[in-house]
């Protein structure tokens, strides 16, 4: 099958690179992961965009577009290892949309989709950009249940990764969650992938960047094919993660049977990917990649922090297995 993006998808991802590129320069990156905060005023300029809505049924105030585009939009704001609460958001969407009822998506996704009353999404260790949010989504091993943050007695937690936001939820109790939770985390593990796609992306890039500039005995260090074959595994590594992603993004849509499978091998692939390729990056630079005044570790830290949402990549390793019959 060939994949590609129609006029409608492509203007959104070149409107998307284009704004993120202009409002997240890295020293922008730097000082809000630094502070552990966002820009309020650059969250209100991505709600006017209407991005918060765009997998979100228009009866409910969204764009009533598909994972597909939502997807595209997770992957250029991991590529611009953007400090947003939006995954957060988008998940929160996705859980109530697939598996809440009508009460609960008439009363919260209307402001979901606008970003005025935005979601968030945890599990039982962690919740993702809590704080600022109006509600909840916390998956646990019983299953899922809908939480007022104001009710959910969030402790701050510090993790590697400082483009989010983390905390622990003291209160679990609330409205649950009784519709198809396998749609749902599956479509929100397709959006982990594709943020983390788009930071493999980006490491990728300042690697390759690096290695025809940096130059050792007068020749740059990519012409050696210690650099070089790093740099094309690298590459080899995002476009299959991407490929994978592409699918079960497609599959989300047009050929939901399809998506379980789908879902776990596009997380496993991207959980490995983001992680090797940051990794590998890390040493095409050399000694100034380990710096904290180089970018990278903010990449390589999301990439760590990504690969542990919504399951392992061992653990989806497994899932493919057992869905595929060989576990």
């Amino acid at each position: 099958m060939r994949f590609d993006f129609d006029d409608e998808q492509r203007e959104i991802k070149e409107t998307a690179r284009s704004f993120l590129a202009s409002r997240f320069k890295p020293a922008k990156v730097r000082s809000l992961a630094e502070a552990g905060e966002y820009d309020d005023a650059l969250w209100t300029e991505v709600c006017e965009l209407g991005w918060p809505g765009i997998a979100i049924a228009e009866e409910h105030g969204g764009g009533g577009l598909g994972m597909v585009e939502l997807m595209i939009l997770c992957e250029e704001i991991g590529y611009a290892c953007a400090p947003l609460p939006f995954f957060s958001n988008a998940a929160a969407g996705l859980a109530i949309e697939w598996a809440g009822s009508d009460e609960q998506k008439a009363s919260r996704l209307p402001g979901i989709a606008s970003g005025e009353a935005r979601g968030a999404i945890g599990d039982d260790a962690v919740v993702i950009d809590g704080p600022g949010s109006a509600v909840i989504a916390l998956f646990g091993g019983s299953g899922a249940t809908l939480v007022e943050t104001s009710e959910a007695g969030l402790e701050p937690l510090d993790l590697i990764d400082a483009t989010h936001r983390y905390s622990r939820a003291g209160a679990t109790e609330g409205e649950p969650l009784d519709g198809d939770l396998e749609a749902a985390s599956g479509r929100m593990a397709v959006a982990v992938a594709a943020d983390l796609v788009g930071v493999a992306q980006k490491a990728m890039e300042m690697s390759v960047e690096y290695a025809k500039d940096r130059k050792q005995f007068d020749r740059a260090i990519g012409a050696y094919q210690g650099v070089s074959h790093q740099c094309a595994q690298m590459l080899f590594d995002v476009e299959e993660a991407r490929s994978l992603t592409y699918f079960a993004a497609w599959a989300a849509d047009a050929e939901p049977d399809s998506l379980p499978l789908a879902a776990a091998m596009a997380k496993a692939r991207a959980s490995d990917a983001a992680w090797d390729v940051c990794k590998a990056a890390i040493q095409v630079h050399g000694g100034i990649g380990f710096t904290w005044e180089h970018d990278l570790h903010f990449l390589l830290k999301r990439a760590r922090a990504g690969g542990q949402l919504f399951g392992t990549s061992g653990q989806h390793r497994e899932r493919v297995a057992a869905l595929a019959g060989l576990g």
